[in-house]
């Protein structure tokens, strides 16, 4: 039996985020490095954030740090292909959120990779966790 997750599809998700690829995430193999998907999934995120009005990154009292992420791969993609990904939250606690993002060629309706990562909402100055703003939380249980 292996705990390999099951490759989504645009159904699972709640909200769709444009991603532009571009000519330095190829790397010698032809693809998208690991590397870059990652920095797919904090873009898509605070991306969202930033534009509710959740989060302002210079000035926000209370801020998510990302505590935990993974990603599974399922189909190559490459510069310059159009993506999207696909946002949903897949828990939602006093103080954290995983999300579950699924990283999407052009009106392909399979992922191509699926990944995760938890943010711990925390004070900024202090660093130890806090709860969820209400106006955040608000909008993140909307991704449920």
């Amino acid at each position: 039996m292996s705990d390999r997750p099951s490759r989504p599809s645009r159904s699972e998700f709640k909200l769709f985020r444009p991603i532009a690829t571009r000519w330095m995430d190829n790397d010698a193999y032809g693809h998208v490095n690991n590397v870059h998907y990652y920095s797919y999934f904090d873009s898509a995120v605070n991306g969202w954030l930033v534009e509710k009005g959740l989060l302002s990154i210079a000035e926000s009292s209370v801020i998510g740090l990302v505590v935990e992420s993974g990603c599974t791969y399922f189909e190559s993609v490459a510069f310059p292909e159009a993506l999207e990904a696909g946002i949903a939250v897949a828990h939602l606690g006093r103080s954290s959120v995983r999300y579950r993002i699924g990283i999407f060629k052009h009106a392909a309706q399979a992922a191509a990779a699926q990944g995760h990562f938890v943010h711990v909402y925390v004070d900024r100055e202090t660093q130890r966790p806090v709860e969820i703003p209400p106006e955040t939380r608000a909008m993140l249980s909307e991704l449920i």
